[in-house]
Order: C-alpha cells, then structure tokens, then sequence
C-alpha cells in the first residue's frame, strides 16, 4: 500500500479540524503511521521464520505458529490505521460536496444570487454531524482494536515461551518467539498511542457537542428577547421563528452579533444544510 498518497489525502482534512482534531491527525502521522513503516514492519518480518520449536515433527511449528499467531500484528495494525483514519476522508468529501453544491448554484443563479454556505468548511448541518459521527467511529475502532489485541495476547504481552500441543505434534512442545522483548515494547506503544487518540476523540466530541448546545441556548435567548419586544410577532409561521433557532449561521464572524430589537434578521442568513 502507498501510504504516501493516503497521508497526502489525511492532509487535507487538517484545516476542516478542530485544534483537538489536528493534535489527533499529527499523532496518527508521527507516532502511529510513521512508527508502524519505519519499524514495526521490520520487527515483526522474521516472526514466521525464527519461530523455532523443540521437535523436528514435519508442520509441528507451522501449526503452532498459526494457532499463537492467528493473525498478524502487523496486518491488525493496517487495518486498524485504514479504519481510523478513513472518517476523516469522508469528511473532506463532505465539504467537497458542498464546495461542487456552491459552484452550480452560482452557475445556476449568477454570482448576486445569495449563497448557500457562506463557509463550506464551517461545521453547520450536515457536515456537523458527519464530523460528529467520524469521532465516534474512530473512538469506536481504536477501541474494538484493543480489545481484539487484548483478547489474542492477554496484557499485550508476548511471552518469550509458548506450549503447544496440537496435530501433528507428538506432544507438548516449547516453541520460542522472536525478539519477544522488543516486540513487546512496540506493541505497548502503540497500545498507548491509540488509548492518547481515543482520549483525543472524547474530548473532540465533548468540545463539539457542548458549544453546540451553548449556541442553541444562546440563540433560543435571543428568540426570547425579540418576542418580549414584539409580542404581535408571536403570530409569525413556523419558517420565520426558525430563522431564531440552533441552525442559524452567522455572517461576518464567528462570535454572535447582538440580535437587535427592531429589525433582529437583518443580522442572520437560514442556510441550506
């Protein structure tokens, strides 16, 4: 596989993330991409071939290889790096969507007919959601992960000696795995890796969900406000009442502007999501 062109793909969903979701994708490259080709590989390339065991039974050591080793550590890991990493890559399509969706209302409308996001990058809608159910679904696989790796190698420890008694071997034997202590040492790590990138998620997650509900709460505040101000517009329709509501999106910056009491919606804009 080229990691090279998926690194250049996982670069672009850095300035969609938040300061959280950027430390998660540096920590991915460095710590988890990055240690998996320049090492782990190599540790774990002469694991088949240097797994000796004390008997000279004909498939003896196969057998017990296959039956310590039902899968690779190194395969588990490639895995587990595509899976998490591939939310993060829908993400960039989302806004990709959005930037084609922009481009033929344009076409469509002419260049003064409004626009339908103001910032296709900007975390409103549908893309919000997305964002939201990527974190959940990377928290999800790293953990799933380490509990596949818990559940093949208890403590994530590979013991040095290992018996086997399984057809066709005679008996017991002992079979001696290779370099178990460096082994063990990378495979810790990258136990610890993903356990920093799932506390990364949860934090991602809980920042994201909670300014979300601060921005309804505020928004609902300033429906509160224009309606004690004019109490006939209690009358108005359902569309216009959403226009004060949690989907709002805000021209000119980030931070809220003050919703004034004679003309409040000459400061919002409702946008398609």
């Amino acid at each position: 596989m080229n990691w090279s062109i998926f690194k250049g793909l996982l670069n672009g969903a850095n300035k969609y993330s938040t300061a959280f979701g950027r430390i998660w994708l540096s920590l991915v490259f460095i710590f988890r991409v990055l240690v998996y080709l320049v090492t782990a590989e190599h540790v774990w390339s002469d694991d088949h071939k240097d797994f000796d065991c004390n008997t000279l039974q004909p498939g003896c050591s196969n057998v017990c290889f296959d039956e310590f080793f039902p899968v690779s550590h190194v395969r588990l890991w490639a895995l587990q790096l595509i899976l998490v990493t591939c939310p993060s890559l829908l993400v960039v399509m989302h806004v990709a969507y959005r930037e084609v969706q922009e481009k033929r209302h344009r076409e469509a409308h002419g260049e003064n007919s409004g626009r339908l996001y103001l910032n296709p990058g900007k975390k409103r809608g549908g893309l919000w959601w997305t964002y939201i159910c990527s974190l959940v679904f990377k928290a999800s696989v790293d953990i799933a992960f380490l509990y596949v790796f818990h559940s093949l190698y208890p403590k994530y420890i590979l013991p040095p000696v290992v018996k086997c008694h399984a057809d066709p071997c005679p008996n017991i034997v002992d079979c001696f795995i290779s370099k178990p202590s460096e082994k063990n040492i990378f495979t810790l790590f990258m136990v610890a890796t993903a356990a920093i990138c799932i506390l990364l998620n949860l934090v991602e997650l809980i920042y994201l969900v909670s300014k979300r509900c601060h921005e309804c709460l505020a928004a609902r505040k300033a429906r509160a406000m224009y309606t004690g101000h004019h109490p006939h517009g209690t009358t108005s329709s359902c569309k216009q009442d959403d226009l004060l509501s949690g989907d709002l999106l805000f021209l000119g910056s980030d931070s809220h502007p003050p919703l004034l009491p004679d003309r409040p919606r000459d400061h919002v804009k409702k946008t398609i999501l």
